[in-house]
């Protein structure tokens, strides 16, 4: 009985090893296939937020990119003379959800007529931007800008252009609506969005 209890942690040990195991090797698969869209819409805060509420849509990470500072922080980038602008990186199953189905929840969360601004958001870090990542992402945004420039009655001022460097902005800018709610932007800025996006069934319901 004594053997017994000696060994069964031992046993137990092995067993949570083994779901550990099982439990990477089910994420390591899981991230393979898919593919990766780099957006700029305004506040990465409210990007994120969005496409984390869209089927096909594995991860969202917020960023910095377009411009030419290196390893840029948020300071740096809030100044305006980085160049860079606030994006994220929407890694997405294709068997889901297209590149080109994520350039039109793109243009419904945002607004691509206004030139460095989205709402009371100012500066060029708020840009709209769409960076490729290659020839084919090229074409299809190509033509989904051409596309959406029928819907929207003042021209689009969104940015297309081939990604030089993403750069990953600070651990509290990632999920911070998920860990935020309650702050004054997400309560008046990013909620409401959210809500509109789901009457019109562009994103999930929680």
């Amino acid at each position: 009985m004594k053997q017994l209890l000696i060994k069964l942690p031992l046993v137990i040990l092995l067993i949570n090893s083994v779901i550990t195991s099982q439990q990477k090797g089910i994420k390591q698969m899981s991230k393979q296939g898919l593919e990766v869209a780099t957006l700029g819409g305004g506040c990465f805060w409210c990007v994120e937020a969005v496409f984390e509420r869209v089927d096909g849509v594995v991860d969202v990470i917020s960023g910095y990119a377009g411009g030419h500072k290196k390893n840029p922080t948020y300071n740096d980038v809030t100044k305006g003379d980085t160049g860079h602008a606030e994006v994220c990186q929407i890694s997405f199953d294709p068997n889901q959800i297209s590149y080109e189905g994520i350039l039109e929840i793109f243009w419904q969360a945002h607004d691509p007529t206004t030139l460095n601004r989205q709402g009371n958001d100012y500066g060029s870090q708020y840009r709209s931007a769409i960076y490729f990542h290659d020839k084919e992402q090229k074409i299809v945004a190509e033509e989904s800008i051409k596309q959406a420039s029928k819907s929207f009655k003042d021209p689009l001022t969104t940015e297309l252009k081939a990604l030089d460097k993403f750069y990953l902005a600070e651990v509290y800018h990632q999920d911070y609506f998920e860990n935020n709610p309650n702050v004054p932007y997400c309560t008046f800025v990013i909620a409401p969005k959210l809500d509109k996006l789901k009457k019109k069934g562009t994103i999930w319901n929680e």
